[in-house]
């Protein structure tokens, strides 16, 4: 068998270098190479199967400029040993993205998962596209091409294997790592058909599995690295070292937009280790440092203690006297009031005039930093006329861009190895900690680990808006939704990249206008809300406070009608006519009915106990949470948490039942516990203290129920916090009669 193998690839070989022969100097060679010609060029010389996966055109509208033909996002190479290598251009940060994307490739190709290793791809947009990781884009981005990549190696495969055995590729069948031939014993090791498979057109429309077949996707698979993890053998950003290597800590400005106006190193210069200290200078793009002063010594601990000793003055400029309490009080004020028309349908006003009864409320939220159990940390060196970066990082094209411009060089000569996220949750999209740490390796000319302290984390990073939204709905004499206002006001990520924006644009207020709920009449405004502090993305983004809006306010309405808070739900939804809309209005109505079985809402409880319920649809996805509280005097402890879940097709339960009960665990602690608080400019907490996060001795049980569906997957990491925080308030209510309208509700602000 061996030599009929060999005998083929001799005579492409020939083939391919009569080929080549052919050409000449006035040839025109195609320097855009197709997936095709990729796949057969690079399967020969490198050694094994390669295929490029391809990002659809409309996920990479962020990066359109450019595009080129062939843009990957990711490379399955099938090594000649058979094992399966796939590099991933997305960032693993503990959502599991590097094994449920892998589980598809495997489980089209009919792989053998125990062969298959996964492996970082470093940055490089040209190579593999956008690998920007978040807004739970990752699997519902690459789950098509993930799917037909390995089909096509599969079918590539048998084809090879029927070349081999001089018959049809229908007499031939893949299963396991292997290539069948039917009606015999005969078959052949993916590791023997590769060096053929390479030489092979890449199939146009390969054949996919049908649900019913699938071996690994819908399973529950442990993460390919778990035993790395527990071992402690996981490379993160904190975790490396380079020869010659400093270690650096830093102080930065405490306010946005200030500037260090002097600073005494004499007492950080005394301590033993300490070899320098360099001033940091801002950097007025988006992502750029805040500016600031850096210790550089032999050890991070040395240098962390040296830059306390530092003696630091600041110009704290025109944010200076931000204070959150004054500013909720006018973001209050400002959705109280009339403010900027965003969206209008139908008749508000005649509603309103029209209404049996009339109900208002006002919901507000604060600052929330992300908090990840890593800090900042990068090692970073300058040198020569080359950058090479290490760094935990969300988007490694921006750590490029961004210093591509700072050093002035070009971004093919910055290389950036991306580690493993000790968690993230949209902080590490921004870059500043790596180009602090370009700036100080280029001043002392050695590689660099620049690591910030949990205090400096926490004080000068990028924040969650706070947010304002006053909501009045009109019911008619059935009890039905007639009319609504929503008038919302927060400080929006868009101050990032024009720090002139005061009001939240239209398409940030349109989730109001584009919410499945069935509201004929219906008016949409943003108030006044400029930015005092950097503001940045955070797990759910907006879906936080307009979950907490839409879910305890159907609530207020369910109170006002006399019914409970499903069959409310269920009237708004019943209500929207809008056939585009229908599809989003039944599998909302789906997850809140299994929510509401599985948690027996609406069942009797002893007295003291409630059950509150939400549901919201976002990053495509649909969620409904029941969560069961029991009132202990004025605090309470939620005892279970049903999360019934809509994301299509999921990949690998036991990924996506994890990031269901990371969701509650950072929904806890959002809403009992979390707020970043701001006085004369500069934010107040400064660690674990004083910004909690909820403990282990607080998780409730968590049931997570997910729909089964073959709809395509779609956002998982982020959908599940917008329903906690609502369904734990309406929870209280229950329990107590006691009404929140705020986060955190801790202390209890009814």
């Amino acid at each position: 068998m061996r030599a009929d193998i060999e005998s083929f690839l001799k005579e492409e070989r020939v083939r391919q270098a009569n080929e080549v022969a052919s050409l000449n100097e006035h040839t025109p060679i195609n320097l855009t190479v197709d997936r095709r010609n990729f796949l057969k060029l690079s399967g020969i010389a490198a050694g094994g199967l390669f295929i490029g996966v391809s990002m659809p055109s409309s996920a990479m509208a962020a990066n359109s400029a450019g595009v080129k033909e062939f843009n990957p996002n990711a490379f399955i190479h099938l090594q000649e040993n058979g094992d399966l290598l796939i590099y991933s251009g997305r960032c693993e940060m503990g959502q599991g993205i590097s094994t449920a994307l892998p589980s598809v490739v495997a489980d089209e190709m009919e792989a053998d998962w125990q062969r298959v290793k996964v492996e970082q791809a470093e940055g490089d947009e040209e190579k593999f596209g956008s690998q920007a990781t978040g807004g739970s884009a990752s699997i519902r981005v690459m789950y098509e091409p993930m799917r037909k990549a390995g089909a096509s190696a599969r079918e590539m495969l048998v084809a090879a294997a029927a070349k081999v055995w001089n018959t049809s590729a229908d007499n031939c069948y893949a299963k396991q790592h292997f290539v069948h031939k039917k009606g015999s014993q005969e078959k052949l090791a993916y590791g023997e058909l590769v060096a053929i498979a390479a030489t092979l057109p890449v199939p146009e429309t390969p054949a996919l599995k049908s649900s019913k077949d699938f071996r690994y996707i819908g399973t529950k698979l442990p993460r390919h690295d778990v035993g790395m993890v527990i071992e402690g053998k996981r490379t993160y950003g904190v975790d490396v070292k380079v020869p010659g290597m400093q270690y650096a800590a830093i102080v930065h400005c405490p306010v946005m937009g200030g500037t260090l106006k002097s600073f005494d190193k004499t007492e950080a210069m005394k301590v033993p280790g300490v070899t320098a200290v360099v001033e940091v200078k801002p950097l007025k793009v988006p992502f750029g440092s805040l500016g600031g002063v850096a210790v550089i010594a032999n050890n991070s601990w040395t240098a962390q203690q040296a830059v306390d000793k530092l003696k630091v003055e600041w110009n704290k400029g025109e944010h200076g006297n931000y204070d959150t309490d004054v500013y909720m009080a006018e973001l209050v004020k400002n959705v109280e009031k009339p403010a900027n028309k965003i969206a209008e349908r139908g008749d508000l006003d005649a509603a309103f005039a029209n209404a049996a009864q009339t109900i208002s409320a006002t919901y507000t939220e604060g600052h929330l930093v992300h908090a990840p159990m890593e800090p900042n940390a990068s090692v970073v060196w300058v040198h020569d006329d080359h950058c090479e970066v290490w760094a935990p990082t969300q988007s490694p094209n921006d750590i490029q861009s961004v210093l591509s411009g700072f050093l002035g060089m070009d971004k093919k000569k910055i290389k950036v190895n991306v580690m493993i996220c000790g968690g993230a949750f949209g902080r590490k999209f921004k870059c500043d900690y790596v180009q602090e740490a370009a700036a100080i390796s280029r001043a002392v000319g050695t590689p660099i680990q620049l690591t910030w302290t949990r205090e400096e984390d926490t004080r000068t990073g990028y924040y969650h808006s706070n947010s304002a939204q006053h909501i009045q709905a009109s019911l008619d004499k059935d009890g039905n939704v007639s009319g609504w206002l929503h008038r919302i006001a927060f400080p929006s990520i868009n101050t990032l990249f024009d720090p002139s924006v005061q009001f939240a644009p239209a398409n940030a207020v349109g989730e109001i206008e584009n919410h499945p709920f069935g509201i004929t009449n219906l008016r949409s405004e943003s108030g006044l809300a400029p930015a005092h502090t950097r503001i940045g993305w955070y797990r759910a983004v907006y879906a936080i406070f307009y979950g907490l809006g839409y879910g305890v306010f159907a609530d207020e309405l369910a109170v006002a009608a006399g019914v409970d808070t499903v069959t409310m739900l269920n009237r708004i939804y019943d209500a929207n006519k809008n056939a585009e809309q229908a599809e989003q209005v039944a599998r909302s109505k789906a997850v809140l009915a299994l929510a509401a079985e599985k948690s027996n809402f609406g069942k009797p409880l002893p007295k003291g106990e409630g059950i509150g319920i939400a549901v919201h649809y976002s990053f495509q996805s649909y969620v409904a949470m029941a969560v069961h509280v029991k009132m202990k005097g004025d605090d309470f402890e939620v005892l279970r948490v049903d999360s019934a879940v809509d994301c299509g097709q999921v990949l690998n339960k036991d990924g996506a039942a994890a990031q269901q009960e990371g969701a509650v665990v950072m929904g806890m602690s959002l809403s009992k516990y979390c707020e970043i608080t701001f006085k004369e400019g500069a934010v107040v907490n400064g660690n674990f203290h004083d910004y909690p996060v909820m403990r282990i001795n607080d998780m409730p049980e968590v049931h997570v129920h997910f729909i089964e569906s073959d709809a395509a997957p779609t956002g998982l990491g982020e959908p599940g916090m917008a329903p906690f925080a609502p369904a734990l308030i309406n929870a209280i209510y229950q329990a107590s009669g006691k009404r929140y309208r705020s986060l955190p509700i801790q202390p209890l602000r009814a």
